[in-house]
């Protein structure tokens, strides 16, 4: 046995590392989004006389329907990606993302065609959200059901890295089209540059997905049915013998969404917006905290293999919940050091919830409809947590004029994820790393045995 885990070590590692890469080309599209959408859009896709925190909540309303859109990608990547193998579904995925990706980046403003250009920016903003809540499933299974069993959390932790990548590349385009453009110039037509130049990303994308091999009996194709009989839906499946893991497994998700989201894109809006901190500053900070969440994604995930899923999880989520409440003065001394503590610091402590949990949310589900159970889970939280938190905090900090509300509402989130992984926690060993599946229902006994 500990033969046949070596061996899977060398090319397990690198379809890890390939996920990985092809992850943070989709996230750099979602997350480029989220920084125009912060700077941008407020100013380019509405009306001119809207109060500029109208104008922000309705931008941030818009980068709230890509996370819409996410569960109903995770249902129809899932489905398809149960049946017909994950780098299918990840190859789908990887152009439509590239291609509504790319359309932004042509759209004319409000000035140009009215009510028609917020439309059109909605319209494209949900395809990306379909994309991406069929992408992370796909990818997060790919490494994990290609590495051994004593080290899912650590070959899981590649995908997750995907992330902070995506974010470090969005916002390096920003920077460096803000540093060769005028004020004017970059609000005219030089942030479109980052969009555009995502069509040659799907070409990289596309190599990089192709080069991955399917797992080898895990991720293949559904075996064909036997004569007079059809295989049952795998979202079906899923739905019905696995709904309270589902349910869980979103909940687990919403306070590292939610903290993620407010420290990438609000703190961006707040910092430029309401104290006058250039934006440089804090699109820097915002890429010093997500180069240095790789190594934490990848450590935590390594130690959830050593110590188990649970407990650092639960750290991370008591953690975030906690540094809320200090980040917040720390951006408000608009010292650059101080900024880049506040979010370095929120992003290590979301990574402590971040890099085990790849691995935490395949061992719930069963191979034969691990992709719908997983992604669902994964993108039922996106919405709770990362699709409404900018335009909560934004609207927070407009009635109360502080930040203390906000703060509140990230711990809030924080404590409901805590108690949805001690609920989880009942059906998980104290070390799952050995577990191929967790016996969540009564339901699924019977499916296990075959």
């Amino acid at each position: 046995m500990s033969e046949t885990r070596e061996s899977r070590s060398g090319p397990g590692l690198k379809i890890a590392v390939m996920a990985s890469a092809g992850a943070a080309v989709e996230w750099y599209d979602f997350f480029i989004y989220g920084t125009a959408a912060a700077l941008v859009f407020p100013h380019l896709f509405f009306p001119a006389d809207l109060p500029p925190l109208v104008a922000q909540i309705a931008s941030f309303s818009t980068f709230a329907v890509g996370f819409i859109a996410r569960p109903l990608g995770g249902m129809l990547f899932g489905h398809f990606g149960d049946i017909h193998g994950r780098k299918r579904a990840l190859v789908v995925a990887m152009f439509l993302m590239g291609g509504s990706t790319t359309l932004i980046g042509f759209l004319p403003g409000y000035g140009q065609v009215g009510i028609l250009a917020p439309l059109l920016l909605v319209a494209l903003r949900f395809a990306q959200g379909l994309a991406v809540g069929g992408q992370w499933g796909g990818a997060a299974l790919l490494a994990i059901e290609s590495a051994p069993e004593n080290r899912r959390g650590f070959y899981g932790s590649f995908v997750q890295v995907g992330v902070p990548l995506g974010v470090v590349v969005a916002n390096g385009v920003f920077l460096i089209v803000g540093a060769l453009t005028s004020d004017d110039v970059f609000m005219s037509w030089g942030w479109r540059i980052g969009f555009v130049a995502s069509v040659g990303l799907i070409f990289i994308g596309m190599a990089l997905h192709l080069g991955v091999s399917e797992p080898a009996g895990e991720g293949e194709a559904a075996p064909p049915p036997v004569a007079g009989e059809r295989r049952r839906s795998p979202l079906a499946e899923v739905a019905r013998g696995h709904w309270r893991a589902i349910l869980l497994a979103g909940g687990a998700f919403v306070a590292n969404n939610t903290c993620f989201y407010v420290a990438i894109t609000y703190v961006v809006a707040y910092g430029t917006t309401s104290l006058g901190i250039d934006r440089n500053i804090l699109l820097m900070a915002v890429m010093v905290g997500s180069v240095l969440m790789v190594p934490f994604l990848i450590g935590c995930g390594a130690l959830s293999d050593r110590f188990g899923r649970r407990g650092i999880f639960l750290a991370g989520a008591l953690l975030s919940g906690i540094w809320a409440f200090v980040a917040f003065p720390l951006i408000g001394t608009a010292s650059p050091t101080a900024i880049i503590l506040a979010v370095t610091v929120q992003l290590a402590f979301i990574s402590m919830m971040y890099g085990p949990q790849a691995a935490l949310f395949a061992e719930l589900f069963p191979k034969s409809v691990r992709y719908s159970g997983a992604s669902l889970g994964y993108q039922i939280g996106s919405v709770v947590g990362g699709g409404f938190a900018p335009i909560v905090a934004t609207a927070l900090f407009a009635r109360y004029q502080d930040t203390v509300p906000i703060s509140i509402y990230l711990a809030a989130m924080c404590a409901i994820s805590f108690i949805s992984v001690i609920m989880l926690g009942r059906h998980l060993p104290a070390n799952s790393r050995t577990t191929d599946r967790l016996q969540i229902s009564q339901p699924n006994r019977q499916e296990a045995s075959q």
